[in-house]
């Protein structure tokens, strides 16, 4: 475990969110949180209290995307609000390349290059959410104003609602 908080990208996350405020902990889990699904069973809360980072390519630019776990991040909107026609998801080479970050572990600040955020508004629904920090078996917890103050993200509605199927929804 000692190990895991020992990693140069952990360290990194420790210090950003500490300095913002010295109780944000970093958590080691149990079992692993490389996805939202992953994250939420571990931490035994709702799905939509995971915070996906995702980092998309424009033309010319790199911007991450703090995305509810239940939740999808929409091309459209994103190509509207950025007035960019070409967007696509980063490569792993490109989100470590300007994250710091590998797949599975990318947290919401900490970057190694000043990245454009964006957060999606429907996290707001939930008390407190989580963030990868720097590892797959490592999160930490604040709240959604908490947040947005730390990442110096921009609200806005970034997401598409995943259509349930049918059988989805009787067993619900």
């Amino acid at each position: 475990m000692n190990e895991i908080l020992n990693n140069e990208p952990v360290q990194r996350v420790d210090q950003f969110i500490k300095k913002f405020d010295p109780k944000l902990k970093i958590m080691v889990l149990n079992n692993t949180a490389r996805t939202a699904k992953d994250a939420s069973k571990s931490l035994g809360c709702e799905l939509g209290a995971i915070i996906k980072s995702l980092v998309f390519k424009t033309n010319d630019d790199f911007v991450i995307c703090l995305v509810s776990g239940d939740k999808r991040c929409s091309l459209n909107k994103l190509k509207k609000i950025l007035k960019k026609n070409d967007i696509s998801m980063a490569n792993a080479d490109e989100v470590k390349k300007n994250t710091g970050f590998s797949i599975g572990g990318v947290a919401p600040v900490a970057h190694l290059k000043k990245l454009n955020i964006l957060i999606d508004k429907y996290l707001r629904r939930f008390n407190y959410i989580y963030g990868a920090a720097g590892h797959p078996d490592c999160v930490f917890k604040i709240s959604y104003n908490e947040l947005i103050k730390l990442t110096n993200g921009n609200e806005k509605d970034i997401v598409t609602w995943v259509k349930l199927k049918f059988y989805q929804l009787i067993r619900s």
